[in-house]
């Protein structure tokens, strides 16, 4: 039997036994008055057991200022969680943050794959793999759930349907974190809790500014550009600036710089003092990986990474059941290799060998379990290392070592690669805890593991963290902070001004900090908070930030105008080809873009700006190259269109070809699909597949059409419930101002 329950301003539908509140919790309150407060949430049992360390975790929090509550129970549902914290959140004392520890209910959070940096995943496949396991169900008040089961097996897990009246973006109202340590069969999670904790206690006292740093960057990553990562490079400089002077140290690693880089990666992460790590690359849940196969010149050299390669894939085929002198002979015929390429590959002195090789180019979980970690806060931009809903997880190493890693901030599922990694980060040197910079930055998948409160040690007198825990500072306080000589804290100002004031006040401000600041990260902040708003002020900015000094803008101006798809950028996409295709990202994302494009107007620059250009050496195979790009979407349109029309075929087949829109904005199919969505003759099935997908064109040139669509629907007297359901999320998802 189920029963539906509102709390606090959203409706569950909870089973009777599993999700019935009970309110039997132990609340033990903060024994300082602070500014704002924090929470420590921890199981019945950990608590039990490791009382003596929570306490103490608890006075150390409370020393360094920070009003503290201990709240312990057998947890049934994350509900019974939320709200306690919601109820914390409006109490004189505002909550500024929490931590999980132990045995904590898990929020598995299906139906908002858009507040994620990048997944896109069909939610068909089993539940425990299509769900987004996620704690801003804990710390964003302003989103709004539908229960919808708990998992049978992993009784853990809680599954949630983002409801279609939440707001459709991610503003936390506090900081999370989970303290919850990675444990293979027969370990003591509670013991490895214990240490921890120590562990923090004793780091806590210390005097530590932020003086070290190391950032990594693995193969693979933004096409291997570095046009890419030396943008970063200049950009950390005007973020951290103070690393750069003599007695501080900042190093940088590439997987350039060596076969192996992972053992000098793993040095630095063991070097005394060090504060924070800052790793960027591919990722598994139990591997960072930083190197491919060496990028070598040489004919040896590149015929033994030829070997290596094909002896893995014949392997591969032997484990998998195929038919190992089929697949032999497929190499043959493509590559025109000889069968000695691969006769040896199920020698076992080769099987060693090639075994060794591939883990020295991968930090494993191995390396890190008794890695003696010194890094204070580690950053992992990579996919799924933080699946913390799994036993075994890479990045709970990082704090879970016997090192002094308090932090480790990673992705619980695939993120993307074009994301503004060090948003903010600066910030951290002045003393803002890591939960605190952590609320400006996080997606759907961005998890805190270890304690949230940790800072650094800093003579700075902003109150930053009042400030951003209270939320309660004035204009005239965020406007002094954007005159401090410092790039993220005037970043930081922009953040909050642009919540504070109207778009008519701030728009201006924006785009003035825009076209004078100084300071890359600075601008960046500046664009990504004006592209919420529908206006001139946004183009005006768009048009010109395609040509910014800063790679990572330019890139993401591309994205953008992608997902505008407007005419008037079709230039612009052009000129910006021309003058930087040789930053790979950049002409990457171009030439993913040209296809959503005007394929009239865009023929007609290739042909102005690259045929007709003699300065351009290769123009005649580039002008064709990318001809062809644009020809391929001259088909598939019309194609799509008459699929997606026609009632005759299957709605499996329609709706497969409506929902590429989530991933490919073809701007030029959203008449058609608006069509189908607004014709009652279809299956709700496709309708609100159709809703969804147009959901992903926030930004599209189109979206008042699909906004203006979906308000008609809701108003439809002959629309089913479930379809005005999806109209009412999508025209949430479309509302400005959104993230």
């Amino acid at each position: 039997m189920n029963i539906k329950r509102i709390i606090n301003g959203f409706t569950l539908t909870i089973g009777l036994v599993v999700g019935q509140l009970t309110y039997a919790q132990t609340i033990i309150k903060p024994s300082v008055k602070s500014a704002t407060s924090f929470a420590i949430i921890v199981d019945k049992n950990t608590y039990a057991q490791a009382k003596t360390e929570i306490d103490a975790y608890r006075n150390a929090v409370e020393k360094d200022g920070l009003g503290t509550y201990i709240v312990y129970h057998d947890w049934s549902n994350p509900e019974e969680i939320r709200t306690i914290l919601e109820t914390f959140y409006h109490e004189k004392q505002k909550l500024e943050g929490t931590v999980l520890v132990g045995n904590i209910p898990i929020p598995m959070i299906r139906d908002a794959q858009y507040l994620t940096s990048t997944l896109k995943i069909n939610q068909k496949i089993r539940w425990d793999r299509s769900s987004v396991p996620s704690d801003r169900f804990y710390d964003d008040f302003n989103l709004k759930f539908n229960f919808l089961k708990q998992d049978s097996i992993h009784t853990n897990y809680f599954y949630y349907s983002l409801a279609a009246e939440s707001q459709q973006f991610i503003q936390l109202s506090i900081y999370s974190a989970r303290i919850k340590p990675p444990i293979e069969e027969g370990e003591n999670p509670i013991a490895a809790i214990k240490q921890y904790l120590a562990k923090v206690v004793r780091l806590k006292g210390e005097n530590n500014p932020l003086d070290q740093m190391v950032v990594s960057t693995g193969h693979g990553y933004n096409t291997n550009s570095l046009n890419s990562w030396a943008a970063d490079v200049i950009t950390i400089k005007s973020q951290f600036p103070s690393l750069f002077n003599p007695g501080n140290s900042i190093k940088f690693l590439n997987f350039r710089n060596s076969d192996f880089m992972k053992y000098h990666l793993l040095t630095e992460l063991q070097r005394e003092g060090l504060d924070v790590a800052f790793m960027t690359g591919h990722g598994t849940t139990t591997l960072q990986l930083i190197n491919g196969y060496p990028l070598v010149s040489s004919p040896q050299q590149s015929m033994e990474n030829v070997a290596r390669y094909l002896r893995s894939k014949v392997r591969s085929a032997k484990e998998s059941g195929r038919d190992v002198q089929q697949v032999k002979d497929g190499f043959k015929k493509s590559l025109g290799v000889s069968d000695k390429w691969m006769d040896d590959a199920f020698e076992q002195s080769v099987i060693d060998s090639d075994s060794i090789f591939n883990d020295n180019l991968d930090v494993q979980i191995s390396d890190l379990k008794n890695g003696n970690i010194k890094a204070r806060v580690a950053y992992l931009n990579s996919c799924l290392t933080g699946s913390f809903h799994l036993d075994n997880y890479l990045a709970g190493y990082y704090p879970f070592s016997q090192g002094d890693n308090i932090a480790v901030v990673a992705n619980s599922v695939g993120v993307l690669q074009d994301l503004w990694s060090t948003e903010l980060m600066g910030i951290l040197q002045h003393g803002v805890r890591v939960g605190n910079w952590f609320k400006h930055m996080a997606y759907l998948e961005t998890h805190i593991i270890g304690d949230p409160t940790f800072h650094f040690s800093s003579n700075n007198k902003l109150g930053l963290n009042d400030a951003i825990g209270t939320q309660s500072k004035s204009v005239s306080y965020w406007k002094s902070l954007l005159k401090e000589n410092d790039a993220d804290l005037q970043a930081l100002a922009l953040v909050y001004l642009t919540r504070l004031l109207s778009e008519k006040e701030v728009s201006p401000l924006l785009k003035q900090t825009y076209f004078s600041s100084p300071f890359e990260s600075t601008r960046t902040q500046a664009y990504h908070l004006l592209r919420q708003f529908d206006n001139e002020d946004f183009l005006n900015v768009l048009h010109a930030a395609r040509n910014d000094s800063y790679e990572f803008l330019r890139r993401r101006a591309v994205y953008d105008i992608c997902d505008y798809g407007g005419d008037e950028f079709v230039k612009d996409i052009i000129d910006l080809y021309v003058s930087d295709s040789h930053s790979k990202r950049v002409g990457y994302r171009i030439r993913t873009t040209l296809p959503f494009m005007n394929s009239d107007l865009v023929k007609k620059e290739v042909d102005k700006q690259i045929r007709q250009n003699p300065a351009i050496y290769d123009r005649v195979d580039i002008a064709k190259a990318l001809d062809n790009i644009v020809d391929y979407s001259v088909t598939k349109v019309p194609e799509a269109e008459k699929i997606i029309a026609d009632k005759n075929e299957e709605d499996k087949k329609r709706i497969s070809e409506i929902t590429t829109l989530r991933a490919y904005r073809y701007h030029q199919l959203v008449p058609a699909v608006l069509k189908e969505v607004k014709d009652n003759n279809n299956s709700d099935i496709l309708r609100i597949a159709a809703l969804e997908a147009l959901s992903w064109f926030p930004l599209s040139y189109q979206r008042q059409f699909i906004f203006d669509t979906c308000k008609e629907i809701i108003n439809d007297k002959d629309s089913s419930e479930e379809v005005k359901y999806q109209a009412l999320k999508t025209e949430n998802v479309l509302k400005r101002p959104f993230k």
